[in-house]
């Protein structure tokens, strides 16, 4: 009886969608939920820093970006200077600097990618030790 129901509770139980730090020639923090996968990027050749939010359900361009953070440091960054992928199902933002985008993901608790009349929730829980050690990674690039 005990094995079946070790057996179903395995079974059913959905997979942990973590945030994981990976640091190689390019610094990379990365996330996957359920409507949404995030990978930010640092690439030291270029000295820019890189955002991109993958729908499940596409994206229709729009004039602007935005990234909400909702939490103890709310924040919201806007941006007209993003990019659509060809099949319309990434939008990417590089800039030079990531601070707030960075901050907003280690201190708060949902963040919401918004292109105009769409919008996409993202689960922070769990974030803050792979930005920290996304952090740690370009700290030792840029020595």
């Amino acid at each position: 009886m005990l094995i079946r129901a070790l057996l179903a509770l395995l079974l059913t139980a959905s997979p942990t969608l973590a945030w994981e730090a990976t640091s190689g020639r390019v610094c990379e923090l990365q996330h996957d939920s359920q409507g949404a996968s995030v990978l930010v990027t640092y690439d030291p050749a270029s000295a820019e820093y890189a955002i991109a939010v993958t729908s499940t359900r596409g994206w229709e361009n729009d004039r602007v970006f935005a990234m909400r953070f909702d939490g103890p440091r709310r924040n919201t960054i806007t941006t007209d200077r993003h990019t659509l992928s060809e099949d319309g199902s990434t939008v990417t933002v590089t800039d030079s600097g990531f601070g707030n985008v960075l901050n907003g993901l280690e201190f708060n608790n949902i963040a919401v990618a918004v292109l105009g009349d769409q919008a996409v929730a993202v689960p922070l829980a769990g974030a803050a030790p792979a930005v920290q050690d996304f952090k740690a990674c370009v700290a030792g690039i840029e020595v």
